[in-house]
């Protein structure tokens, strides 16, 4: 695992925590689709990058 992938994975966390806090303060639906994709995305590509076998 390198220093790329664990940032891209916490940061895809990070989003996940935001997203249950902006459904719990009844936030906009379309705020709330942005970062779930932006979280998505991190946790997709931080996955992608591991080195598996290295």
């Amino acid at each position: 695992m390198n220093a790329g992938s664990t940032a891209l994975i916490v940061l895809g966390l990070f989003f996940v925590g935001g997203i249950i806090s902006f459904v719990k303060q009844g936030m906009p639906k379309g705020l709330i689709v942005l970062v779930s994709l932006g979280s998505v995305a991190c946790l997709v590509l931080g996955f992608m990058r591991l080195e598996v076998g290295s």
